[in-house]
């Protein structure tokens, strides 16, 4: 392949394999309750960015939990400074399940193997190969760069970018924007189109704790007070409500610029059979054109002859900018009055404006490098760490690009089985960072 233009060299294409391949090995599995050990990553990025000429910092909230802050000065004193940031823990995997072991970082026919190769070491990995390029051609940003390397993402964020944010807001002094997971991958449709969605917004996080108290008892009695059965109706409730169509801003841009590209009419009037139109990319949008709450998890009893006094749901809760009061008093409503529910963990939802310069050079700088894909604004259905940096005023993209080949379902990967990612996708991904991080 022709080298393309710009900062990126031949070595900063080896490195991006490699540092993807090598951060995969170092195990940082999150399995939540604080059982995780982010620092030996840390550590390794930490060196990279020091061998390039920045002065990393090591931050621990918990011995372990480690984060890096590092930052690139810009040739444009008086612009604002950008975040940059990924995590370095990753969800849990088990080996059996897997074609290759998860902890590998195997690289076999031109793919990189193993946990967090999307989800989010590649993005890790861009990172570094392009702060490394720019070290070696003596190049520098038009604004200051900030990068955080996170810890503790794929739970409460506790340990990572609150943290951060609620304790050394100085080192992102100046920074307005940010970029992280989550965007500028291929979407393939099926039909020839390849679209490139960036993210411009997040849903709320409603991590919710369902409580249903009553009168504990034999179970061959009757009872009309039993706590099993006022959460199972609570449950039964929740699954079945149907949410509202809410349309934000960014999810409104999605459905028009979609709409263009399949030269359809944008009637918002009838949402749903506007997504029928829409085909395989309606899957870009279905989920944030609503709020949703699904049950995950229920704890009741201790024997079967015995009614328990109390019974215990989790449901995971999103909701979207500008509509949690509504979520919150939908859930009094659902619930009733025999069920208590509470936030477990709760987390703004965000916003970005499609029309900003920023968001113009992340477009300008995916179509650079692919000519023929249709760049598109869209809403995350879950959320990153742009939820907690956006405390210190942070707007907050998903932009992690990735040119991927028909048939390579990036999003079915994130927390699946057999996570991996194409060798040309990191290249394809560290070109693109590389143009817009120099222009942005």
């Amino acid at each position: 392949m022709a080298e393309q233009p710009g900062s990126t060299d031949a070595q900063a294409l080896e490195e991006v394999v490699r540092f993807t391949s090598d951060l995969i090995r170092i195990d940082t599995t999150n399995r939540g309750g604080g059982d995780c050990r982010e620092r030996p990553a840390a550590e390794y990025a930490a060196a990279l960015l020091a061998e390039a000429g920045c002065e990393p910092t090591l931050l621990e909230r918990t011995e372990g939990r480690t984060n890096v802050v590092a930052r690139i000065a810009g040739t444009d004193p008086s612009a604002d400074a950008l975040l940059v940031h990924g995590h370095l823990d990753v969800v849990p995997a088990e080996a059996a399940d897997w074609s290759v072991h998860p902890f590998s970082g195997e690289v076999r026919d031109g793919v990189v193997w193993g946990r967090g190769a999307v989800d989010m070491k590649n993005m890790d990995a861009m990172i570094l190969a392009v702060v490394r390029a720019w070290a070696r051609g003596g190049v520098r940003p038009r604004r200051d760069v900030v990068i955080a390397f996170t810890a503790d993402e794929e739970a409460s964020a506790e340990d990572g970018s609150g943290f951060l944010a609620d304790r050394h807001a100085a080192l992102f002094e100046g920074c307005t924007e940010g970029v992280s997971e989550s965007g500028a991958f291929t979407f393939h449709d099926g039909g020839g189109r390849q679209i490139y969605p960036i993210a411009a917004g997040e849903r709320g996080t409603g991590w919710l704790r369902l409580t249903a108290r009553g009168r504990a008892g034999h179970g061959s009695k009757v009872n009309r007070e039993n706590a099993v059965t006022r959460l199972a109706a609570a449950i039964t409730r929740i699954g079945d409500h149907q949410w509202p169509l809410r349309l934000t801003p960014t999810v409104r841009a999605a459905l028009t610029e979609l709409a263009a590209v399949y030269g359809i009419d944008t009637d918002l009037r009838d949402v749903d059979a506007l997504l029928d139109k829409l085909g395989p990319a309606a899957k870009l949008v279905e989920a944030t054109v609503r709020n949703s709450a699904n049950p995950t998890m229920l704890d009741a009893g201790y024997k079967i002859n015995v009614i328990p006094g109390e019974a215990v749901a989790h449901v995971d809760g999103r909701f979207l900018p500008g509509t949690e009061e509504e979520f919150r008093g939908t859930l009094d409503r659902l619930t009733g009055p025999d069920v208590h529910w509470e936030f477990e963990h709760r987390e703004v939802a965000l916003q970005a404006p499609v029309d900003s310069p920023t968001y113009a050079r992340m477009r300008a700088a995916v179509e650079e490098f692919a000519p023929e894909g249709h760049v598109v604004p869209y809403c995350m259905s879950g959320g990153t760490d742009a939820k907690q940096f956006s405390r210190l005023g942070i707007t907050g993209y998903g932009f992690a690009p990735l040119k991927l080949p028909e048939g390579f379902d990036y999003q079915a990967l994130f927390h699946g089985v057999d996570e991996r990612v194409p060798v040309e996708a990191l290249h394809f991904g560290v070109r693109v960072l590389d143009r817009f991080l120099r222009t942005a």
